[in-house]
């Protein structure tokens, strides 16, 4: 008994597979900040008052833009809210993208890999420009939590239908 499996494939079709490298799923193509703001309204009073740590809210979002056929751009859309009590400390908003090539993705498998892996795999360069802006703000630096970007799009999808249920649903007693 022979192994004829290629380690760097995982395909076992002998030689002719051996020659071939493999292709990961998911190529990056470029990643980048498509747009950054950061206001800091009310300083230099927000810089010198010996407040507490102001209240921070942070909001996610992921959107995806086909450029062909094979090839996406997946924008994390990041946005920092900070409250002194009723003072803004600072808004900081982030669009940060890479450019995504999936090959040999089945079409029911592009949206949880555009909507979960690369944004998972640009979350931490998106998480270090917004701890970047925020600490040349004047202010020490944000560091957003890890996100699951899975519970996300599962919100998403559901969001998704509970919509097209309430605009669309089903008479009574009709088939779903």
């Amino acid at each position: 008994m022979s192994d004829t499996s290629n380690p760097t494939t995982g395909q076992g079709n002998g030689p002719a597979e051996a020659a071939r490298p493999a292709v990961p799923p998911i190529q990056i193509a470029a990643q980048y900040v498509k747009d950054l703001s950061f206001e800091n309204p009310n300083a230099p009073q927000s810089l010198m008052s010996a407040q507490t740590a102001p209240q921070v809210s942070v909001n996610v979002d992921v959107r995806t833009n086909q450029l062909n056929e094979s090839t996406w751009e997946v924008v994390l859309n990041i946005r920092g809210d900070a409250k002194a009590g009723d003072s803004q400390a600072f808004i900081v908003e982030l669009a940060y993208a890479g450019v995504v090539g999936l090959n040999n993705v089945p079409k029911e498998h592009a949206a949880p890999i555009l909507l979960i892996e690369v944004p998972r795999l640009l979350f931490p360069f998106a998480r270090a420009v917004i701890a970047e802006a925020t600490r040349n703000g004047g202010f020490p630096p944000l560091l957003v939590q890890p996100i699951d970007f899975a519970e996300l799009f599962r919100r998403q999808l559901q969001n998704l239908r509970e919509r097209q249920q309430s605009q669309g649903a089903p008479a009574a007693g009709a088939p779903n």
